[in-house]
């Protein structure tokens, strides 16, 4: 990349319905020798089945560049507004759905 590129910078579309969002409280990591899939979910109190809202699939060096952001943005939030507790959860190293090994 040259001096030139860096200025410009990348350029981000994001569109009125996508700003919106999607709320979920619940995502399934699973994965395959070439990708990481994660589909995030709405789980609804009295409602049997959790809709999947939205699943973006990665490839394995972008989830660990994702994982090492997530973990920077949550070392920033917990030294601005305390720490995040998880209720009735032991404390553990980052495996944050579960421990099980998945296959897409």
């Amino acid at each position: 990349m040259n001096e030139k590129d860096n200025k410009q910078g990348l350029q981000i579309e994001l569109t009125p319905d996508v700003a919106q969002g999607e709320y979920a409280n619940f995502a399934i990591i699973t994965h395959s020798s070439s990708d990481f899939v994660i589909d995030f979910a709405r789980v609804l109190p009295g409602v049997p089945k959790a809709a999947v809202k939205s699943r973006v699939i990665l490839a394995p060096e972008h989830a660990k560049r994702l994982l090492a952001a997530l973990q920077e943005n949550i070392m920033r939030y917990e030294r601005e507004f305390g720490l995040i507790k998880i209720p009735n959860q032991e404390p553990r190293t980052i495996a944050p759905f579960g421990t099980n090994k998945g296959e897409a």
